[in-house]
C-alpha cells in the first residue's frame, strides 16, 4: 500500500525498511511478520506497481571501530550501540543525556530546543469527582505549591470560580454542564501551551468531557487526571455547600450524584480518597506522581 502511494505521488523508488509497516513496530510486542518481508513483497510486484524498493539496513554504531555499520555486518567480536527512536524521546522526555556517538551536540541542543524535558513542558492538573470529595482543598493547596517553586506559571481554574467568570450564562443540563468542562479544557490546553501548569477542579461528571479534553490537552503537554473518589456518603456528611440537603429536601435539582449521575473516569492517571487521609498527604501523593514521570525537576517538592 505505501508503494502504490509513493507511485501514486509521482515516486519512482520507495526506500524499505526491514520491519517496515508493522503493527508492533513501537511496542515490546515481537514483530508481527518476518524481518525483510516488507522488501520481499514489494519486489513481487514491483514491475506492476511501476516502483522499485531500495533496501533499508538498519545502522548501528561500534565504538572499537568508531564508525556506523549496518547490523547484520556487525561481527560477534563487536558490540553494536543502539539508540531506538522510542528510547531517544524517552530520554528527551526526561532530560537525560543523548550518547556523543549518536549525534553531533549542536543537533542535540536544537532537538532538546524542540523537544523539552517533561520538567520544562506545561501540563495540565484534572480533578475530577462529587461535590464535597476534596477536589478543590487539593488543587488549593498545589497552587501554593507550584507558586513557591516558582518555575513555571500556574494557574488555579476551580468550578466555582470558572462558572462565575467563564461561564456564567449556563446552567446545569447535561448539554451545558458539557460545555462549561470544554472551556476550561481550552482554557487549560492555552496555559499548557505555554508551558505553564493549569489546575481545573470542576466535578466534571460526563467521561464524554473529559475525554474531549484529554485529547485537545495532551497535544501540548502533559495530562494527569485526578480522580478523588471520595464515596458519595462521606460527600453527604461533610455538604460543604449545603447541596445535598437542598437536593435531598426538593429545593434544589441536577445535583451530581443525588439526582444527576456521574460517570467515573475509566483510566485516571491517579485515584484518591480523602475519607481517612489529609488533603497534605493526598497533595504529597499527587506530588511524588509528578516527579516520578518527570514532571517535576530538582527535590523541593514535599508539601510539609
Amino acid at each position: 500500500l505505501h508503494a502504490i502511494i509513493n507511485k501514486n505521488y509521482g515516486c519512482s523508488y520507495i526506500i524499505i525498511t526491514p520491519n517496515h509497516a508493522d503493527p508492533f513496530t513501537a511496542t515490546n510486542r515481537p514483530a508481527y511478520y518476518p524481518r525483510y518481508s516488507a522488501i520481499e513483497y514489494v519486489r513481487q510486484f514491483e514491475e506492476k506497481c511501476g516502483i522499485k524498493a531500495i533496501p533499508f539496513e538498519r545502522m548501528v554504531y561500534v565504538e572499537e571501530i568508531g564508525q556506523y555499520v549496518p547490523e547484520d555486518e556487525c561481527t560477534e567480536d563487536l558490540i553494536p550501540k543502539v539508540l531506538s527512536a522510542t528510547e531517544l524521546r524517552r530520554r528527551l522526555e526526561l532530560g537525560l543525556e543523548i550518547p556523543s556517538w549518536y549525534s553531533p551536540p549542536e543537533v542535540v541542543r536544537e532537538l532538546r530546543k524542540a523537544y523539552p524535558p517533561r520538567s520544562k513542558q506545561g501540563f495540565t492538573l484534572f480533578f475530577t469527582g462529587l461535590a464535597g470529595s476534596g477536589k478543590s482543598t487539593l488543587a488549593k493547596i498545589l497552587y501554593t505549591k507550584f507558586l513557591q517553586m516558582g518555575d513555571r506559571p500556574v494557574t488555579l481554574l476551580d468550578g466555582d470560580i470558572v462558572r462565575k467568570h467563564l461561564s456564567s450564562e449556563l446552567g446545569f443540563s447535561a448539554e451545558h454542564r458539557h460545555i462549561n468542562i470544554i472551556r476550561i479544557g481550552f482554557v487549560a490546553s492555552e496555559i499548557t501551551k505555554n508551558r505553564g501548569i493549569a489546575i481545573c477542579a470542576p466535578i466534571a461528571p460526563y467521561e464524554k468531557s473529559r475525554r474531549y479534553n484529554r485529547d485537545l490537552i495532551s497535544r501540548y503537554g502533559g495530562y494527569i487526571e485526578i480522580y478523588v473518589a471520595t464515596p458519595l456518603e462521606v460527600c453527604m456528611k461533610r455538604d460543604p455547600k449545603g447541596l445535598y440537603s437542598k437536593a435531598l429536601s426538593g429545593k434544589i435539582k441536577g445535583v451530581t450524584g443525588v439526582d444527576d449521575p456521574y460517570e467515573p473516569p475509566e483510566n485516571p492517571e491517579i485515584v484518591i480518597d480523602t475519607t481517612d487521609i489529609s488533603p497534605e498527604e493526598g497533595a504529597q501523593e499527587i506530588l511524588a506522581y509528578l516527579k516520578k514521570h518527570g514532571y517535576l525537576g530538582g527535590t523541593g517538592y514535599t508539601v510539609f
